[in-house]
């Protein structure tokens, strides 16, 4: 998934963010609401936010955000644990409430479920035809034979089911699989490799392309 991380606190923020990076995450970092401004054109799979942060809230920042129809799931990371507190930041737009201090397998566990109820899901195993995929392992099989997948064929196939139903550019996915660095790759065209990689190992209908559009499973 595509993550942004807002935290002040430079030993926890770079401990979540190298932890986040490790589970497959691509994690884009800011301490402070004016550094949030460098990535408003990125497209996330969830925003986690802590409250309180040098130059501002970053509840009043997620409110605003609410207030322009940005639907980006939010996790908020704070101190603040009086039920009042919760109770408003739920109210705010937030999607999921983290009292700290907590573990960062906490965390993780938790961007699963919001993205799952983004989805429709219930539960972490989803279900596209023949092809059974659980975001919590991390694995897929095709009619329950296990596919064997690389890390970055996982990330590919990751991004394209949190969008069910949706197409994903070629430049954003390129991003992903890059560590948030869009490059172009004119000889290898890497992309397109994991592309062709996934549908061998998933079949060949298993990822649907448009050109000009990008790439989407398909049902």
């Amino acid at each position: 998934m595509r993550l942004l991380l807002l935290e002040d606190d430079p030993i926890l923020g770079e401990g979540l963010r190298d932890f986040l990076r490790h589970e497959g995450h691509v994690v884009d970092w800011a301490l402070r609401l004016l550094d949030v401004a460098q990535y408003s054109k990125v497209r996330y799979d969830a925003l986690l936010v802590d409250w309180q942060l040098p130059d501002g809230s970053g509840l009043a920042w997620v409110k605003t955000l609410r207030a322009t129809g940005d639907t980006t799931p939010v996790l908020m990371m704070t101190a603040r644990d009086l039920l009042e507190d919760r109770i408003t930041g739920l109210d705010t737009g937030v999607d999921d409430y983290l009292v700290k201090p907590f573990r960062p397998e906490e965390l993780a566990a938790r961007i699963r479920a919001v993205r799952r109820r983004v989805v429709g899901s219930a539960s972490s195993r989803m279900v596209f035809g023949n092809i059974e995929i659980d975001l919590a392992t991390k694995t897929a099989s095709v009619s329950h034979v296990p596919a064997d997948l690389t890390a970055r064929e996982w990330a590919l196939l990751e991004a394209l089911v949190l969008r069910a139903g949706q197409f994903v550019s070629k430049g954003e996915l390129d991003r992903l699989l890059n560590g948030g660095e869009a490059q172009v790759e004119a000889t290898s065209n890497a992309l397109e490799v994991h592309v062709h990689n996934l549908r061998r190992k998933l079949g060949r209908e298993a990822i649907d392309t448009v050109r000009g559009r990008g790439y989407r499973i398909c049902a």
